[in-house]
């Protein structure tokens, strides 16, 4: 299952970790993914929503 947001679409974003010597690695942020139950096309349905989504009232959740 890939880690990415079903209303928005965020997913996974790329870059480096910077050391205070000044190495770079590669690392990655992963979006804040909750599982909620939802109600989509009318239906309650288990769904990964970013947090940004349900703060800003994009997901009903089922009650």
């Amino acid at each position: 299952m890939a880690k990415q947001c079903e209303i928005c679409g965020k997913q996974p974003r790329y870059g480096n970790s910077i050391s205070h010597a000044n190495n770079l690695t590669r690392r990655r942020w992963e979006p804040n993914l909750q599982r909620v139950r939802a109600v989509v096309a009318g239906t309650r349905k288990r769904v990964r929503v970013c947090t940004n989504c349900l703060r800003s009232g994009r997901v009903a959740k089922a009650l």
